[in-house]
This record gives structure tokens, sequence and C-alpha cells, in this order.
């Protein structure tokens, strides 16, 4: 006869588990995880380690050591690597999360600057640390500003940058004893393949003529124009930002901000008839071609002429920046015609901003910005494009000055000179 067992093995485990310390579940879960990954090379090599088989693909290269914070603690997860090709364990890690670190970074070096204990007991807790020695405070810190340095640096060599779009936050940061508000200046755009890319990050003591022409200055230094001139900027109608496009990048279009443009007609227009007004602006944006644009911007102040010359007057200031993007093809207006894809941009910078409220120092600021705004950039290289290539060619097209044809008659050309 099979001997009954005088315990159930099941729950024996189950309360061993739940009396054992941190320290064992923590050398459990490596020693699981670490035997999973073995596992798993074999499955992509076609044969065991050691194995002799003619279906194997691929064969082990030793390993590399990540570390894997967990509820239990830091685990030391051994990854295996390929002699062709690389493992990653997607089902276990997650890749390029840059971010996160850098805002551990940021808590610890507020803490060791002094900061309001009450803040920082709340922040800590938000993000589930329990605590950081300044040893690795410092080794975090310089590790991460070594990535955040090289990628504000890089030299942009994906082009031409045919759009560019540029925005200001405003963080508080502590200086000299007090708490001031300093502008954080990002630049995107569109290489030559189709992807969005952020092209920088700066900071300046106020979003300036000054702060803006340093910040363009050093995107033409690192290569924004060495492939071919930018073709749009869109931004806001800051006055300092318009100058220092002009001033860095001669020639190249500037378009105001649909949104931003309609925002600041709102201020202009008598509050009972914004509604009709409104209106009235978005029939311009669903034309269907450039002409029938222009067409419909000329009735619209032909019909507010009358009635509200204040802001008939106001749109034909207006006219040249909030219609620039009709020089390029249709299919394209909705990507280039306003700043609402920065904003997104924006929001995110926020999300992990908003939990810091001061920041210590403006290197503080950029290295958490910075770390963002890479993380994002890398998830942007593996999204499809944001504009075609086929469609990237027609609007370099539009940019390129017509040239009248060597073989047409020249009294015709010189007929359409003067007229």
């Amino acid at each position: 006869m099979t001997a009954v067992p005088s315990i159930d093995p099941a729950r024996f485990l189950r309360e061993e588990l739940s009396q054992a310390s941190p320290d064992l579940m923590r050398d459990l879960l490596t020693t699981f995880v670490n035997a999973l990954l073995p596992a798993q090379a074999d499955a992509v090599c076609g044969a065991e380690y050691g194995a002799r088989d003619p279906e194997r693909v691929n064969r082990r290269n030793g390993y590399r050591h990540r570390d894997l914070d967990t509820r239990v603690g830091t685990l030391d997860v051994a990854v295996p690597k390929l002699r062709e090709g690389s493992l990653f364990p997607e089902w276990l890690m997650e890749r390029r999360r840059r971010a996160e670190a850098a805002l551990t970074t940021v808590v610890a070096t507020c803490y060791l600057l002094g900061v309001s204990t009450r803040r920082m007991d709340k922040l800590v807790r938000t993000l589930g640390i329990t605590g950081l020695s300044k040893s690795q405070v410092s080794q975090m810190a310089r590790s991460l500003d070594e990535q955040v340095a090289a990628f504000r640096t890089r030299p942009l060599d994906a082009g031409p940058y045919t759009f560019v779009a540029a925005d200001a936050l405003v963080m508080k940061v502590r200086e000299h004893g007090r708490v001031v508000k300093v502008a954080v200046m990002v630049a995107t755009g569109v290489n030559a393949e189709g992807y969005r890319e952020v092209l920088g990050v700066h900071t300046a003591t106020s979003e300036t003529h000054a702060g803006w022409l340093s910040f363009f200055r050093d995107l033409v230094a690192r290569g924004l124009t060495s492939a071919g001139p930018v073709g749009l900027v869109t931004s806001d109608a800051h006055s300092g930002l318009i100058d220092a496009v002009g001033a860095t990048l001669p020639g190249t279009g500037w378009q105001r901000c649909r949104t931003h443009f309609a925002a600041n007609l709102m201020s202009a227009t008598p509050k009972s008839s914004w509604p009709w007004v409104k209106a009235l602006l978005h029939s311009v944006y669903d034309q269907p071609d450039a002409e029938a644009v222009h067409a419909q911007f000329d009735r619209i102040v032909e019909s507010l002429t009358e009635k509200l010359p204040t802001v008939a007057a106001y749109l034909e200031e207006a006219r040249e920046e909030i219609l620039a993007f009709t020089v390029f093809p249709k299919a394209c207006w909705r990507q280039i015609w306003s700043n609402n894809p920065n904003e997104r941009l924006n929001r995110e910078i926020r999300r992990r901003t908003d939990v810091v409220g001061i920041f210590p120092n403006r290197d503080a600021v950029i290295r958490l910005v910075g770390a963002v705004l890479a993380e994002q950039h890398d998830e942007w290289v593996e999204q499809r494009r944001y504009l075609g290539l086929e469609l990237l060619k027609q609007c370099r097209t539009a940019l390129t000055p017509t040239v009248p044809d060597e073989k047409e008659d020249p009294l015709t050309i010189a007929g359409a000179i003067s007229a």
C-alpha cells in the first residue's frame, strides 16, 4: 500500500513562502528567471547548449548581466548572448526605460539639496522608492548625464529636415535661494526618411530672442541645414522665436500654429460673435486645395469688413502667417499647420515632471526632460513614418523655384517677366 502523506505539500510550501524573508524570495525568483532565459536561448538556437545538432541555427556566447527592480528587490539577471543577432527577454524587461531612472535621479538630487521633507516624502511614496545612498545617486546621475549629453549634442545628419516645430515649456527651478521660472525649449523635425526626431532641448532664463537664437544656432551648428534648407517652421507667434528663425534659417517659411492663432483671434473678437467667426475660420482649413483656401479667406475678410472691421484687419494682417502651409501638398497639411503634435509631447513631459514640482537646479531639468525626450525619440524611430517618402519628395519639390525652360521662346519669357 502507498503511504498517505501526513502533510499537504502544497499547503506546506505556501506557508513556508508566506513566512520567508525577502532575501529568500529574491533568491528563488532570481534562480527561476535565470533558468528560463537559457531555455529561451536554446529555443532560439534550435538546440540545447553544447549539443551537436544539424538543426542548430545559432550558438551561445556568454552572458550579459542586467539589473531588474522588483517588489522583492533588485535581481541580477543573466541574459544569454548569441554569436549572431541578439536575445532580449521582452516578456521580462522593457527597452530604453531611461526616463524613470532619470526621475529617480532627480528625486535623489532634490533630497540631497534640501528640498522640503514633506514634499519629498510625498514624491518618494508616489514613485515607490524606499531609499537611495549617496554613492548610488552619484553613479546614476553620472551615467545618465552622459547619455543625455550625447543625445543633446549628437550630429543632425539625417536631413534634410523639411519641417521643424518649436515650442517652450516653463519649469520652476531653485536658484540663489529663491524659486524662478526657466524656459525649456524643445524642437522636433521630420528627417529625410519621413520619421519624426527630437532635434534638441535647451534652457534659458526666459523665452526671449537671445534664448531662441542660441538654441537655433546650436541646431544649425550640429547640422540642421547641412543636407538642405528647412522648408517650414511651425510655432506660436512669439516674437523672439520668429526673429531667431529669420536670423539662423534664412529663406525658411514660418507657419503660425492655427490653434494658437484661434486663441489670439478669440481675444480680439466680441464674445457674442465668436461662434460665427470660429466657424468661418475653420471653413478656411476645410478647402480642397490651396487656391480654394485663399479664395475662402478673401470671402471671409470681405464679409467681416462691415460687421467686425477689427477682426477683418486682424485676419488680413495674419494672412501670410497662417496660410504658409498652402505651399505644400494637401496630404501633409494636417501635420504642419499646427503645433498640436508638439503639444502632445509637452503633455508627456509635464506628466513626468509635475511629480517633481520644483527642480533643484537647471541640470536636473535637462537630466529629466532630456531623458524623456530621448525615450520618445527612440519610440518614434520604431513607429511608422510620419510622412511618406513620396509625399516628402513632393514637399521638397514645392520648395524648388521653377526655372524657365531653355527651349522656350525668349520673347515669351520676357513677356512673363514683365507681367
